[in-house]
């Protein structure tokens, strides 16, 4: 009897596995704006208490239809993002400016969530990562 359990187990999970790999990948539309970033991570490495907490993520519209960014939102709020408002030409490039608080010491990972109107990819998820370290805690 619980032969005949483990071998129905196993036959039922190898047609699930077997059905799952016919369906097809979703299909992205030829046309409409895409979105295209040169990096999605950010790492600021040692940065020094007080220091500079800024970086650029530039990305590229290269669809066929205006790239229009509808929300940036920041993982807390540490981190303080801005970017183009303006709708993104295709083949133009657009930024979004990122400022990290640096006067919380320690090792951080945050993300960014961007939402366009991109047929691609809608919603991207970048990252900044760094230690913030404090000269004056060895003195």
């Amino acid at each position: 009897m619980k032969k005949l359990l483990v071998l129905s187990l196993f036959v039922a999970l190898s047609f699930g596995a077997l059905k799952a790999q016919d369906t097809p990948a979703p299909q992205v539309p030829a046309n409409g704006p895409k979105i295209e970033f040169s990096s999605l991570e950010h790492n600021y490495g040692q940065i020094v208490k007080g220091g500079d907490g800024n970086c650029v993520f530039t990305f590229t519209n290269t669809g066929t239809e205006p790239l229009i960014l509808s929300n940036v939102r920041a993982s807390c709020g540490c981190t303080t993002p801005s970017w183009t408002k303006e709708p993104v030409m295709p083949g133009k490039t657009g930024t979004i400016k990122v400022k990290y608080n640096t006067n919380n010491v320690g090792g951080f990972t945050k993300t960014i969530t961007v939402t366009s109107n991109a047929v691609d990819n809608p919603r991207v998820v970048l990252k900044i990562k760094g230690n913030v370290t404090n000269p004056n805690e060895n003195k």
